[in-house]
């Protein structure tokens, strides 16, 4: 993968969360899946045919942000061993690779187990989607003022702490008013929860909750395409032992005992 394409990383993951979202979204309203005012992500794709697009859309995401994950271990990972002293800075980012990692394994969960079917798993993936993405926001808000200034500027990183607050007050705000939400809840579908159903103010407030976090993750994506622009990772290495290919794979080349040199010049 070339230096000159790895910021597309970022950039597809900033793109394509919140076309998904648009998407699933105007199915679901157009054929009455759910209910326009406020309705949870996770609403907006829980029924066929949206749930195919949401289920396949978020597993490419999820990838995305794990490839987008290493790439960013690696750069810190380079920098501290040309730059810097300090330790303290390692185990953060092995802990941002690990924390990160769970993120976009709770995304895919989440998109492939949908709420009306098997709701503990799919709540289990949310969970992990939003708790450890917001843990992953502080962990690269804490590493941005540790490269600052060999990789990005000290407002960039004033930028990621202010994102990583955010994603933790609204967090800590959707999982209570969700609780709450649905414990007062009387009606028949909660994915068309209206206000006569019990618990409106407080799932109005989950809701928002959880698509301010999710715009907050995506907000963090784009801030990285710019330091991806300066990175380049060589393509994997392959190497064939000519030793484990049979005389007959290049037969009428040459005699079978010919020297190793010579094979490796056919090969090339």
């Amino acid at each position: 993968m070339g230096s000159s394409y790895l910021y597309l990383l970022p950039l597809t993951v900033f793109v394509l969360f919140p076309a998904t979202f648009i998407i699933t979204y105007t199915i679901s309203v157009l054929l009455h899946h759910t209910e326009p005012d406020f309705p949870y992500i996770s609403d907006t794709g829980t029924y066929s045919p949206e749930s195919c697009i949401f289920g396949q859309a978020l597993n490419i995401g999820a990838f995305a942000i794990l490839v987008t994950i290493y790439v960013r271990f690696r750069q810190i990972a380079e920098l501290y061993r040309n730059h810097s002293s300090s330790s303290n800075i390692v185990r953060l980012n092995r802990m941002g690779l690990f924390i990160g990692s769970l993120a976009a394994f709770g995304i895919s969960i989440a998109a492939n187990f949908q709420e009306t079917n098997v709701f503990f798993v799919h709540i289990t993936g949310a969970l992990m989607a939003f708790g450890l993405g917001t843990g992953y926001l502080w962990v690269q808000a804490m590493c941005s003022y540790q490269t600052h200034p060999l990789v990005n500027s000290l407002a960039m990183a004033h930028v990621r702490l202010g994102l990583a607050v955010v994603a933790a007050v609204f967090f800590f705000i959707g999982c209570v008013c969700a609780s709450i939400a649905h414990a007062q809840f009387n009606g028949n579908d909660p994915t068309k929860w209206y206000p006569e159903d019990g618990g409106w103010g407080f799932h109005v407030a989950s809701t928002v909750s959880e698509w301010v976090c999710a715009g907050t993750f995506n907000l963090f994506m784009l801030t990285l395409v710019d330091e991806f622009k300066c990175i380049s990772m060589d393509p994997p290495q392959v190497y064939v032992s000519v030793e484990t290919l049979a005389p007959t794979q290049y037969s009428g080349i040459g005699e079978s005992d010919q020297t190793n040199d010579d094979v490796q010049a056919i090969l090339s």
